[in-house]
């Protein structure tokens, strides 16, 4: 074991210790008299010695010393009573440190270092032990007080867990401890005098990586938009790398794609995540696509036993699963024997007496009269007792939902549920006959009634007897149904192709929809009822693809087989509006309307969509965008001959999107894609990846030889269309996706026809050894690189569109858009739970009522507009009491759609005018802020300010040219003639004038105007020059009220506006008189005048200000600013 460096004197040492093993910095010796023969003195004396001594006082006999060469000093730092022990610990140093300490020029520097490293080692071990007895173990507290007292984050930030490692700056490392905590990864390192700590927000990784370099046997390297780092030297490496990923992944989902990726309802509250949790939660969503199991579905039990095979004819070991809903099996060699048993099938779960040959037996039996017999089971008793109480529990849910359907089939007279078929042809009353199909589910698969003839009918029927035959004896040997033993055997069946008569069973048996089916009857009738008639943007989409679905099959040229389509696809769109209706859905479903009945192709399109290709159908694709890229990390360790010769591989994995959206049924021949559709529902998404490898290889040298991307698609395309299927000669017609890339190209050399069977099996053999949870693991680091992508296009997209019409330079945009998004972070990080809810649903926006989540646009609400406000503003002064208040103002402002939000569009004009625009642009926004409706009687209330435009204290006025005022006749024409002057007032760059401002607004923007200048280095002057800008500007407003008084002429500028206008002006400032000559007023010309007569204001207006060194102030205080912010209103709550 690793001891806590002791010093002793390397000469001493010798006299009682015989050195095995040496290097310059460490030495591994033995006791002496330990393991000699008898007869020498010193070993006797030595052995005597420890024997008569008690056993605290005991030395163990091995041991490792830390020595600095030519020094007489070294450290005891690890010992163990066994060689094998300690040679362990001597592996680990020469494997992760000795190389290491190489770059220290000074050796006192290297022994401190590794004395460090040791004692973060045993820290860790610790820990370990500790947490594995109980939840909080003290150690753990004591971390997270270092945690927060290091970075300063507020105590909602839950650390999850901490190791020991080093992180690499060039080529030294620093030893401390990595922290990881729902949010951020934190490291922390205090050697030699120097603290190095830096805190990343999992928001910002982009990717992570293990690799190994000259001086690191292996490190995790994480990436971010601005660098990389490098850690290593830990303990459990594969451990660390795990844990990270999990983090970053549920975070990324969490933050970036929280609409379209579900989490776990355990990871949707971030304070419950602790490490268990995440291992609880790896091992969950193994299980769940190991066996494909609904998403919904819990873990409960984890118990290593064996099961009786009859086919065998012994008990097979492995690990048995119990979820809400389900028994699964699994042998130690995964996917070699599978069982799965639906608790809806169980009959009973009973204990046997135990025997020698049987020890603790268990008997499941099911209600096809079948039983299973489980034994060697730890802890059997509890076991049995948590499953019948789950059983209990479902069968009377079971028990109660079947009273209800009879109650309610009591209540109302039966509907038919079936329908004939027959050929409609061209008939006189066609349309009459759809409208009654649209309405009518089929009790039938489509393949009944409209069998696509083939070439060779005979011998496609024997081989289809041949088939049937065949899974005939395999049912009888490992039985039928969803409890059906599944093992090489049935893999080598399904490679053949399932014959037609059985396919529809054998898809919903293995996909296990038929449990779906059972627990939701009527389900079905009820969700077409529902959803016919109602118009979206689903339904549209819906109706545009019906007739490209399979167009050259019988079934789909017909009204019968395009109005179960459109049922089953209407249906699902209304069961599940996130996904709602994607395209790929519509070829999906058509295949499996013709070899399910319709009823059994709706759950089976459930089973895929939502349980065997999980986040594939959503609004932006991310499941598949995932799988291609793991396809292409898969292509690099598993054909690494092609992807030398082809370096960019994301050509092949993008011609390989269809493969995956669609299971090769848009590039296969229709009868060889079937049998690849077999093999998807036997093997879930592993069956794609290793037929879609096989692919690649067996035109790996024409691929490695071509000369661009079109060539490749070609070659791929045309070996692809000549992949047929034994039943038939001549392949059948493909879909359109597959006829319009067909084309040859002459350059290009022919590929030989190859059979569908030949290539799966193919794919077994040389990709056989891919496995679920290898899958699983790739999806959890590349689910974080397709998210950032996202991200990316998001923030291009945003700044494309905002560039235009600012000038701040497009690096420091970047920023700031980064300072904006991070705002929003880190209120979902640090925010209660509904502040982090409202946050994270305003950075969705909606088409239209009828449409999901179209793109994600990142706004703020009022505070974190002022902690950015506060953060951003040029203007000295920002900390006093009324830069709160103007901040308010500036918000109200900007909020042109009164939502109590602002986009970053909205941000970056403002901020644009403060650090870019002329001195009277940057007048002309303070003036803005002291009218209404920035400006209101009650500023205490925020609800209070409305919008400028849509204000109802102050009507919209727009300058009407004087040859259409009258035409302008009623409400209707003016929002028109309003529309085409605004468009016209920006293609012209015309101003609106602005509104005049009163005494008590004139009053206010002299007092933001003094709070601007406390704090400048010319504060003097300039309280001087706005005393006489103050004392003009009221004179001329004197000037102006006595004018009106005496009858004076209104200026011209305001004879437009009408009495409507004034009297609203004078409603909003709250003396309620319905005229504005007796009001002491002055104009926005009349301020900017007098402001530009004093030359100490116009430089303070003018002085130039750096956006990015401010921007890169922000950047340093933001977190720990808002941090403050968000721990105070929590304690303060």
């Amino acid at each position: 074991m690793w001891l806590n460096p002791e010093e002793v004197l390397l000469k001493n040492a010798l006299k009682l210790w015989v050195t095995v093993r040496s290097n310059d910095f460490f030495l591994l010796q033995r006791r002496r008299g330990h393991g000699e023969p008898t007869g020498r003195i010193t070993g006797l004396l030595v052995g005597a010695l420890d024997t008569v001594l008690d056993s605290n006082a005991r030395v163990t006999p091995f041991r490792i010393l830390l020595q600095v060469p030519g020094s007489q000093i070294s450290w005891v730092i690890a010992s163990g009573a066994a060689i094998e022990e300690v040679n362990k610990h001597w592996d680990w140093l020469v494997h992760n440190l000795l190389r290491s300490l190489s770059v220290f020029e000074n050796k006192e520097d290297a022994a401190s270092f590794v004395r460090g490293k040791v004692k973060g080692l045993i820290a860790e071990e610790v820990r370990g032990r500790q947490a594995a007895q109980e939840e909080e173990p003290e150690k753990f507290r004591e971390v997270l007080l270092k945690f927060e007292l290091h970075f300063g984050l507020p105590s909602s930030e839950k650390l999850v867990t901490y190791y020991s490692c080093c992180c690499w700056k060039g080529r030294v490392p620093r030893q401390g401890f990595l922290y990881l905590s729902i949010n951020h990864m934190a490291f922390y390192s205090f050697l030699l005098g120097k603290e190095v700590k830096f805190v990343i927000p999992w928001a910002e990784v982009t990717r992570l990586e293990r690799v190994s370099t000259g001086l690191m046997t292996e490190a995790i390297r994480v990436n971010t938009r601005q660098r990389q780092r490098e850690f290593s030297m830990f303990l459990n490496l594969d451990e660390a790398f795990g844990v990270i990923g999990q983090l970053a992944d549920i975070a990324l989902r969490r933050l970036l794609d929280s609409e379209g990726l579900e989490l776990d309802r355990v990871l949707q509250q971030p304070t419950r995540i602790t490490k268990r949790i995440l291992e609880e939660q790896a091992l969950r969503e193994y299980v769940l696509a190991l066996f494909r199991l609904p998403r919904g579905e819990r873990l409960h039990e984890v118990a290593s036993c064996s099961i009786w095979t009859p086919h065998g004819r012994c008990h097979t070991a492995g690990t048995l699963y119990a979820t809400d809903s389900y028994l699964c099996f699994s042998s130690r060699e995964e996917g070699s024997c599978i069982l799965l048993i639906p608790l809806s099938e169980v009959l009973s779960i009973e204990k046997v007496e135990s025997t020698s040959l049987l020890p603790n037996p268990v008997i499941v039996s099911v209600r096809t009269k079948k039983a299973f017999q489980l034994i060697e089971l730890p802890d059997r008793d509890e076991l049995v007792e948590n499953l019948n109480s789950r059983l209990r529990s479902l069968q009377w849910k079971q028990t109660m939902f079947r009273s209800k359907k009879d109650g309610r089939r009591s209540m109302s007279a039966p509907t038919p549920y079936y329908t004939f078929y027959y050929d409609t042809g061209h008939s006189d009353e066609e349309e009459k006959e759809e409208q009654v199909l649209r309405n009518t589910i089929n009790s039938e698969a489509l393949m009944t009634a409209f069998h696509q003839n083939q070439p060779g009918t005979n011998s496609n029927k024997g081989t289809e007897q041949v088939k049937e035959r065949l899974w005939e004896e395999h049912f009888l040997e490992f039985g039928r149904g969803v409890h059906m033993f599944r093992t090489n055997k049935i893999q080598r069946l399904v490679a053949m192709g399932i014959p037609e008569s059985l396919r529809g069973e054998l898809w919903m048996t293995l996909s296990d929809a038929s449990s779906e089916l059972e627990s939701h009857q009527g389900y079905y009738t009820s969700m077409v009822q529902k959803s016919m008639g109602l118009s979206s943007l689903a339904t549209e989409e819906i109706e545009r693809d019906l007739h490209r679905s399979l167009p050259d099959h019988p079934a789909f040229q017909n009204p019968t087989g395009i109005a179960a389509l459109r049922r089953v696809l209407t249906a699902y769109a209304h069961r599940n509006p996130k996904i709602g209706y994607c395209q790929s859905m519509n070829i999906l479903a058509s295949v499996l309307l013709l070899y399910a009945k319709e009823e059994e192709a709706f759950w089976l399109l459930v089973a895929v969509c939502e349980r065997m290709l999980p986040d594939y159908f959503n609004r932006r694709v991310i499941g598949a965008q995932v799988d291609q890229s793991v396809f292409e990390e898969l292509i690099r360790e598993r054909l690494p001959e092609l992807a030398e010769h082809v370096p960019d591989l994301s050509t092949l994995s993008s011609v390989s999107l269809s493969w995956f959206l669609t299971l090769f049924l848009s590039v296969l021949p229709f009868h060889s894609a079937v049998c690849v559709v077999d093999c998807f529902f036997f093997h879930g998404i592993k069956a794609i990846f290793q037929l879609g490898l096989a692919a690649l290889e067996a035109n790996s040298a024409q691929l490695s030889a071509s000369t661009d991307d079109g060539q490749a698609l070609m070659i791929l395309t045309s070996f692809l269309d000549q992949v047929g299927n034994e039943e038939s000669s001549c392949p059948p017609s493909s879909p359109p996706a597959a006829e319009e890339t067909s084309s040859s190209d002459t350059d290009i050399p022919a590929v030989g026809p190859t059979n569908i069977t030949d290539l799966i099996n193919e794919s077994y053999e040389k990709f056989g050894d891919l496995t679920v949870r290898q899958i699983e693991k790739l999806r959890c680091r590349h689910r974080i690189r397709v998210l950032q992508a996202h991200e990316d296009t998001t923030k291009e997209n945003g700044l494309r569109i905002v560039t235009p019409d600012v000038s701040i330079p497009p690096e420091n945009l970047a920023d700031v858009y980064d300072l904006f998004k991070t705002e929003h972070f880190i209120s979902l990080y640090w925010g209660d739970s509904s502040s982090a809810a409202a946050a994270e649903a305003a950075a969705w926006r909606y088409a239209d009522s009828g449409r999901s989540y179209m793109e994600r646009q990142y706004r703020l609400d009022r505070p974190q507009f002022k902690s950015l406000y506060g953060l951003l503003t040029p203007w000295p002064g920002s900390s006093n009491q009324h830069s709160d208040t103007l901040a308010n103002r500036t918000f109200t402002l900007l909020d042109q759609d009164c939502d109590n939000l602002v986009t970053f569009r909205e941000f970056a004009g403002w901020l644009d005018t403060l650090y870019c625009e002329e001195l009277n642009e940057k007048i002309r926004l303070l003036y803005r802020l002291h009218i209404p409706p920035a400006l209101t009687e009650s500023e205490a209330d925020p609800s209070l300010m409305k919008s400028p435009l849509l204000s109802t204290n102050r009507p919209l006025h727009v300058n009407l040219p004087s040859d259409v005022e009258g035409d302008v006749t009623d409400y209707q024409e003016q929002l028109k003639q309003m529309l085409k002057d605004l468009v016209k007032e920006r293609e012209k760059d015309v101003e609106k004038p602005l509104p005049l401002m009163n005494q008590r607004e004139f009053i206010q923007f002299c007092k933001t105007l003094y709070s601007m200048f406390h704090g400048d280095p010319e504060e003097n002057d300039l309280f001087q020059a706005i005393a006489t800008v103050t004392s003009l500007v009221l004179q001329i407003g004197e000037a102006s009220h006595r004018g009106h008084s005496s009858g004076s002429e209104v200026p011209s500028r305001e004879k437009g506006r009408g009495a409507a206008e004034d009297a609203g002006v004078d409603a909003s400032r709250g003396n309620g008189s319905l005229a504005a000559e007796n009001e002491w007023t002055v104009s926005y010309a009349q301020i900017l005048a007098s402001l530009l007569t004093e030359q100490a204001l116009v430089n303070f207006f003018e002085k130039p200000v750096d956006l990015s060194a401010k921007v890169a102030e922000a950047k340093e205080k933001q977190y720990h600013q808002r941090a403050g912010l968000l721990t105070l209103q929590q304690g303060t709550s």
